[in-house]
């Protein structure tokens, strides 16, 4: 078991807990008080602290700037005894790449003592972009990322000038480490000509063929439900019970320093359900978290004119970004993603490639990397 670091009022880090309802606003859904609340009501416990951290500029060495964020953690028990911090998407704020190992070490050795003891891990579901998704050597000849090198390389990277040595890389991810941004500070005819011609196309087609999409209530949610479950049988996805859902629209937000606005968008044809999703608008980002679709009437092109009004209501509400939320890092076929990035990849966006889970054992001998997350 690694020793533990000596805590100083001279840290590179400083944290304490707080309130989750003070959780400052965030893009990231998953770093607010609304979605802390929202897991809290599903069984999940969240625990909330602000911190800084101290960050010298590389070109005026005599000069030192702080970052300043709050960081939202969910305790997930795996037995009677045992649990694990898990951070979705956070911290949100990062350090130069120098001193990501660092902060998080700190960090996590400061947060340690605010947990349970027996809490085997911080998990980390890192939101910072990769650092080998800027370098030409992981690029093909068609300017595709072929993805970051060993699991070694990249511990190696990541706990550059840390004490302890004691960041790992988990086999596999809990939340989507490839994603495409749409930068809404576009105007909407601008957006639509940045889009591949066959995605403006199938918009136009779905609209001219008379698929209405437009914000449905709560009443709805069996409607929304029925599409989610064929959606999972069909792809082979976890499906979450429908009480999972109506937590997400119905948490309320009035008390909370960074609260949500929660929209179910569902397209119809003739009073049938074709597509819906769930619109999440965060601070400066829209967020496309859930989404299902219909085997009929496939050649109406529903999905297209369901993510064109998410856009456009996105910008309506001052976004100045849109997070499709998952997609294969590349156009590789045999991705298991591949369709969701021939799909989303077509609405003219950024791909982004984050970091992914590292973890942060306390316990090497009692941790087991296979801990699921929910």
């Amino acid at each position: 078991m690694p020793a533990e670091i000596t805590i100083r009022s001279d840290m590179y880090c400083q944290a304490e807990p707080k309130e989750f309802k003070e959780i400052i606003q965030s893009n990231i859904i998953q770093q607010t008080a609304f979605w802390a609340r929202v897991k809290k009501q599903q069984g999940i416990e969240p625990y909330a602290f602000s911190f800084k951290a101290k960050e010298l500029n590389n070109q005026q060495p005599t000069s030192q700037q702080t970052i300043y964020d709050d960081i939202l953690i969910l305790l997930q028990y795996i037995d009677h005894e045992h649990c694990i911090a898990y951070v979705p998407y956070g911290p949100e704020n990062e350090p130069s790449e120098e001193k990501r190992g660092k902060m998080l070490e700190e960090l996590s050795e400061i947060i340690r003592p605010h947990l349970p003891k027996k809490c085997l891990l911080i998990r980390y579901d890192l939101p910072w972009e990769n650092p080998w998704s800027r370098e030409e050597d992981y690029f093909d000849e068609y300017n595709n990322w072929t993805g970051p090198p060993s699991v070694h390389s990249q511990e190696m990277r990541l706990n550059f000038d840390t004490q302890k040595w004691n960041l790992y890389k988990t086999p596999s991810d809990v939340l989507p480490t490839n994603t495409i941004f749409l930068n809404l500070e576009n105007e909407s005819e601008q957006l639509l000509g940045n889009m591949k011609p066959k995605t403006r196309y199938n918009i136009r087609l779905s609209q001219r063929r008379g698929v209405n999409v437009k914000t449905y209530s709560m009443d709805y949610l069996d409607e929304w439900y029925k599409l989610y479950r064929e959606t999972s049988v069909r792809n082979g996805i976890t499906l979450h019970h429908k009480k999972y859902f109506e937590t997400v629209l119905q948490t309320r937000t009035d008390d909370l320093n960074s609260p949500a606005d929660v929209r179910l968008l569902m397209a119809d044809y003739n009073n049938e359900y074709l597509a819906a999703m769930f619109l999440i608008i965060s601070k400066k980002r829209g967020t496309y978290l859930y989404g299902a679709s219909s085997d009929k009437h496939r050649n109406l092109m529903a999905t297209y004119a369901l993510q064109w009004e998410a856009i456009k209501q996105s910008k309506q509400a001052g976004c100045t970004e849109y997070d499709l939320f998952g997609s294969a890092p590349n156009p590789y076929t045999s991705h298991p993603m591949h369709g969701l990035y021939r799909f989303k990849s077509g609405f003219g966006g950024k791909m982004f490639h984050r970091m992914g889970c590292w973890d942060y054992p306390f316990d090497l001998k009692n941790t087991n990397y296979c801990v699921p997350v929910k």
